[in-house]
């Protein structure tokens, strides 16, 4: 049994996929594959016949993992899944934190944003690096901003990689100070000509965490490093850079299930950090669950029994 609760501070869920980005489609098709913007991926596991990325499956794979608890975003790629998120919510409040997610593509998106929260969602989350083209800092996002921080509303954001948004989310953490902010992906920590820890606009994304009230989450780091495959070595020293920058205490580890586990068994996620050497006890307890518990707020989680494999 694990000494502590673990927590995925990054993960998906839908019904199906039903959506479009850039001009192109995203449908769900069968046997865990989605046709994605002209080409058919194996979006899900193979053995997800149906499409459906329910609570339910993962739940079922949280409790194999030994996984206490997850915090479900949103992106743009899936469609807008408020409605199967706030039956989650209302159905499994012990075991997962939900983020909804309103049209930022389109103006009046601040009236939604107001029912969500009206409706029990505790915070928003915004796919940044989708918005290139349009301004995080906006009359209307500020207005959100603000209203969200009056709320103790907690915001969950994927900047695009490098520095090319962290000027606008600084305007954001100075005006809305009390605002409590995730930015995901580890700043997209794999940049295609240098390491991260040697390029100066990752570094100045990550450091937007010496602020208090910002966090920064793994989710999807060893999608990063598919490349490298297990046990990833350039991600733990990612990991390690940004702790340096910020101290252990501002990371949370994420999944970015079910992606992820195409390629990887979902305990592998979070495996490769277990068994690093890189790190301290005390510091995996931080990244793997007491950062997270503290951020969102989970009581009463108990780390969950190992149950042994019939191979073993």
């Amino acid at each position: 049994m694990n000494l502590f609760p673990i927590i995925d501070a990054h993960s998906h869920l839908w019904l199906w996929q039903d959506t479009h980005w850039d001009g192109k489609p995203i449908r769900t098709l069968t046997n865990g594959r989605s046709l994605f913007l002209g080409e058919e991926v194996q979006m899900l596991p193979p053995f997800m016949i149906d499409g459906r990325n329910t609570a339910e499956v993962f739940l079922s794979n949280m409790n194999y993992a030994q996984v206490s608890a997850a915090v479900v975003v949103q992106e743009f790629i899936d469609g807008i899944q408020n409605d199967y998120l706030a039956e989650v919510m209302q159905k499994y409040s012990d075991r997962f934190f939900v983020f909804g997610m309103v049209d930022y593509l389109h103006d009046g998106f601040f009236a939604q944003a107001q029912a969500l929260l009206g409706q029990g969602f505790r915070g928003l989350a915004i796919p940044g690096h989708r918005l290139l083209g349009r301004s995080l800092t906006s009359d209307e996002m500020m207005r959100m901003f603000r209203l969200m921080e009056s709320r103790g509303a907690l915001l969950s954001i994927t900047l695009a990689d490098g520095d090319r948004q962290v000027d606008e989310l600084q305007e954001v953490i100075t005006e809305c100070p009390k605002l409590k902010i995730a930015i995901g992906h580890l700043g997209m920590a794999n940049p295609p000509v240098t390491p991260p820890w040697e390029n100066e606009s990752w570094r100045r994304q990550i450091l937007l965490a010496c602020h208090e009230s910002v966090y920064v989450e793994t989710g999807g780091i060893t999608w990063l490093y598919n490349s490298e495959f297990y046990p990833f070595p350039s991600a733990v020293r990612a990991i390690r850079e940004a702790a340096e920058l910020v101290g252990m205490e501002k990371l949370m580890w994420g999944s970015d299930y079910p992606r992820t586990i195409t390629a990887i068994t979902y305990r592998m996620s979070y495996d490769f950090l277990v068994k690093s050497d890189e790190f301290s006890e005390d510091e995996k307890c931080q990244l793997l669950g007491l950062n997270a518990q503290r951020l969102y707020g989970f009581e009463d989680l108990k780390p969950l029994p190992y149950i042994k494999n019939m191979s073993e």
